[in-house]
């Protein structure tokens, strides 16, 4: 059986990772924390007990609820009975989009066998509500984390400064919106984060965390975990949210290889915290307060961001394109193109109309417009819809929408299904899927974290990973295999 244990910064990640530290490679990863409700049950059932419920399969297949999945992802049960997925290393946006439907896929089949053994004990209308959203009704909040692996000599106070008001005002493309029962907001995390960046997790919710752990060479990189993002339905949402940040750092570390200006100089904002609550009550036209004095709105800092990226782009085209190859749902092209069609929308209407089958804000306000049109809405069936639109389980609206081509999808249920059992081609997930895969089949006990494979029984033996790009592993991998298969009594195959 499995042991579990985090891993920190072991060691040097060797002469493969190091090899991309002058280039635009990079590690994705999206950490999703999901909200848990039941309803209909015949005697009281709380969400503690359907998330044990949920994870009693991991429990009798691995003893914990905490556990590593054949494609590379980790799944576990965090505190607050919010079950969550964290995806396994993606080199592209679009795999670490694909690797996030997965986890909606896994987490969804969860809670429909959870309330398939609840309605035998808590009666036929028991339903479990599972939400891939970052609010609920109470008033608590769950997160969903972006990583980014990035080079480390960019300085700590550019990210503040450059890549901050980037990620504050990319909302208004990328937010999930949410209605509060009186008004709507574009995004869901923006009352729930309080300070700018900070190594903080659990006295206050910063909009970028600092706590260095790369899991990666420590002297080339450094893992970027960006807080303030919205937890996305729409897969574009999701895939542009990733491709744009990276197109960002992509530039910043650039400026810092070379002691370059960036062209983002100009969009540091006096206070990031008023400018998120902003850009969340007023949208794409807020005003809001720079650093040097003056104002601009969210529309023309994005604006300015994209500019300065088209003429990065314009100058080191086939580096940056490199960065996108293999990627199995867009293209650098797609990404520019994307971006600079959901401004040139949001100028003429602000509400989102033209951008309203790809953005869930704006997507949740037409659908919200076109109710009102027919006649009055009551707003607790707007807040009701509100979280229909976001329960991966039992929800009808987000799939309603999506049948009648009123919300774009990027991933089919091919890619979906693969991405299930199948890691992330070109990283370290190949190899940890494979040795889960196999280790969960053999009578051994083992262990597993980001950076370390490890055999406890019948032998002893254990592999470091440091290496995030690296999908072939090395002898000492090859001989942990052999070991599990020779204790599965099968031939080795070296196979990965």
């Amino acid at each position: 059986m499995p042991q579990l244990h985090d891993s920190g910064n072991r060691g040097h990640a060797g002469a493969s990772a190091s090899a991309h530290a002058g280039d635009f490679a990079r590690i994705f990863g999206i950490e999703t924390e999901y909200g848990l409700s039941v309803t209909g049950a015949s005697r009281p059932c709380d969400a503690g007990q359907v998330a044990m419920m949920m994870f009693q399969p991991i429990m009798q297949r691995v003893r914990s609820t905490n556990t590593y999945l054949a494609n590379g992802s980790r799944l576990y049960l965090d505190v607050g009975a919010h079950p969550e997925y964290a995806t396994a290393e993606a080199r592209t946006p679009g795999d670490a989009t694909l690797a996030d439907a997965a986890g909606e896929r896994i987490m969804r089949d969860l809670a429909l066998d959870a309330q398939r053994r609840l309605r035998a004990t808590h009666g036929p209308d028991a339903t479990v509500h599972l939400f891939k959203n970052n609010a609920d009704s109470a008033g608590h909040s769950f997160g969903c984390h972006e990583n980014y692996l990035v080079r480390r000599g960019v300085p700590l106070g550019r990210i503040e400064t450059q890549l901050l008001p980037f990620l504050i005002t990319r909302q208004i493309l990328t937010g999930a919106g949410r209605f509060d029962g009186a008004r709507w907001h574009v995004t869901q995390r923006a009352a729930f984060v309080d300070e700018t960046v900070s190594s903080a997790t659990t006295r206050s919710r910063p909009m970028i965390n600092t706590r260095d752990e790369p899991h990666a060479d420590p002297e080339s990189f450094r893992r970027l975990h960006v807080i303030i993002g919205d937890s996305n339905r729409s897969q574009w949402a999701t895939t542009m949210k990733l491709a744009m940040t990276h197109l960002v750092l992509c530039l910043m570390e650039w400026g810092a290889r070379h002691d370059q200006r960036t062209g983002l100089e100009s969009i540091a904002l006096a206070d990031p915290v008023e400018a998120n609550l902003a850009v969340d009550a007023e949208g794409p036209r807020a005003a809001l307060r720079l650093a040097d004095g003056t104002t601009a709105s969210p529309l023309a800092l994005q604006r300015r961001v994209l500019g300065a990226v088209l003429d990065f782009v314009r100058a080191r085209r086939d580096e940056v394109a490199a960065s996108f190859d293999g990627d199995p749902l867009t293209t650098l092209d797609d990404v520019l193109g994307d971006w600079e069609l959901g401004l040139e929308s949001l100028a003429y209407d602000d509400e989102g109309t033209g951008i309203a089958d790809r953005a869930d804000w704006a997507c949740k306000r037409r659908f919200a417009a076109r109710l009102a049109g027919r006649g009055a809405v009551d707003p607790m069936r707007l807040a009701q819809l509100d979280l229909d639109y976001h329960d991966i389980a039992n929800g009808a609206l987000f799939a309603s929408l999506e049948r009648h081509g009123m919300m774009r999808v990027l991933c089919d249920e091919a890619q979906v299904d693969r991405a299930v059992t199948t890691p992330p081609a070109g990283t370290r997930a190949v190899l940890r899927g494979a040795f889960v895969t196999r280790a969960e089949s053999a009578p051994v006990t083992w262990s597993c974290d980001w950076t370390q494979l490890r055999l406890t029984e019948p032998v002893k033996d254990e592999v470091m990973l440091l290496d995030p790009f690296d999908a072939v592993g090395d002898a000492r991998y090859a001989r942990l295999l052999a070991l599990v298969d020779g204790a599965r009594g099968v031939g080795a195959d070296m196979t990965v």
